[in-house]
């Protein structure tokens, strides 16, 4: 059985940071068993991390619509927190995204042959969404699998709402 974990955006900004809410500091155990368990398995795991530039977020889409600087490559809340820094491997292969979802992610899944997909990370109802959708296009006949006791979102009815719709679209979401 082959096995991918896409650990998503798991940074300082969305948890301690410029954006950080309780709810995300809560997840850092449970990614962090996940991915042992992934790496215990010899599944493989990647990671994206959401960056941004301070000069030019300002002047984008996401930078006019939430204009906090967050994730700014080179600085603290860029990167991966706590125990989930330590569990990255050099090996581990990291998609750097400038938006939501991660297009060289698409770009990877693309004709590769994996039994699931799992999704832990931040923010369910954002990037975590975005991505999981994209990793339902890339590999339609893949089971896409979304963890809730391993994301969540600033507000919990917006967290519910986004588990909902990805269940509609045929990704599995555990532990609701």
């Amino acid at each position: 059985m082959t096995r991918l974990l896409v650990v998503t955006d798991f940074q300082y900004d969305f948890v301690s940071g410029s954006l950080g809410f309780p709810k995300a500091r809560e997840l850092e155990e449970p990614i962090a068993k996940k991915i042992e368990e992934y790496r215990a398995n010899g599944d493989e795991i990647v990671f994206t991390l959401d960056t941004h530039d301070a000069e030019a977020y300002p002047k984008t889409q996401e930078g006019r619509k939430l204009p906090v600087l967050h994730c700014i490559k080179g600085t603290k809340g860029h990167e991966l927190f706590g125990k989930i820094a330590a569990l990255r491997l050099p090996s581990d292969r990291v998609f750097e995204k400038t938006a939501f979802p991660a297009p060289e992610l698409f770009g990877y899944l693309v004709g590769k042959h994996y039994d699931s997909v799992e999704f832990a990370g931040l923010v369910s109802s954002i990037c975590i969404i975005s991505n999981a959708i994209l990793a339902k296009a890339a590999l339609p006949e893949t089971e896409i699998i979304v963890d809730a006791a391993c994301t969540s979102a600033f507000d919990e009815h917006i967290n519910t709402a986004a588990l909902d719709v990805m269940e509609n679209l045929q990704i599995t979401v555990l532990n609701r």
